[in-house]
C-alpha cells in the first residue's frame, strides 16, 4: 500500500510594509502563532512595499525550503487598490517564476466574517486596553 502524504505547504503572510520597524510586530506575531500552533510548518511574513522581504522573496525561500505548495494570505482589512490590483499581478509573476508550484491567493483578512466578529468582540470587551497590555507584558 502506497501512502500519498500532502505537498508540504508554506505560508506566506503578506501586509504593506512600513519603515517604522514596530509596525512588523503584529504581522511576525501571527506568523509566531503559526509556527506554535503547528510546529515546522514553513511560515514567512512578505511586503509589498518599504521594507523586505518582498513576496517574491519570501516565496523563494519558502520554495527553497521545500515548499511545494503556497498560500498567500493578504493582511488587509479592507480591500483597496493593492488587494484587488497590486497583488494579483504579484501572484501571477510567481506563478510563472514557479511552474510546478501551487499557490493560492486566499481573500484578505478583513473580508471574512470572523475577523470582523473578533474586531466587534474586542470593542466591545470591557478592560480591552488592561487585555491588550497583558498581552504585551507576556
Amino acid at each position: 500500500m502506497t501512502i500519498t502524504l500532502p505537498a508540504p505547504c508554506g505560508i506566506v503572510l503578506f501586509a504593506h510594509g512600513s519603515r517604522d520597524p514596530l509596525w512588523r510586530l503584529p504581522i511576525e506575531a501571527v506568523a509566531a502563532q503559526i509556527s506554535e500552533r503547528q510546529p515546522g510548518t514553513l511560515v514567512r511574513c512578505a511586503y509589498l512595499e518599504i521594507c523586505e522581504p518582498s513576496l517574491t522573496q519570501a516565496a523563494d525561500l519558502l520554495v527553497a525550503a521545500g515548499a511545494r505548495q503556497l498560500r498567500v494570505f493578504p493582511l488587509f482589512l479592507g480591500v483597496g487598490k493593492h488587494a484587488r490590483e497590486d497583488l494579483p499581478l504579484l501572484i501571477e509573476q510567481l506563478k510563472s517564476a514557479h511552474p510546478d508550484i501551487a499557490i493560492e491567493l486566499l481573500p484578505a483578512a478583513g473580508e471574512y466574517a470572523q475577523m470582523t466578529a473578533l474586531m466587534a468582540d474586542i470593542a466591545l470587551a470591557d478592560g480591552a486596553s488592561a487585555a491588550l497590555e497583558e498581552a504585551k507584558n507576556a
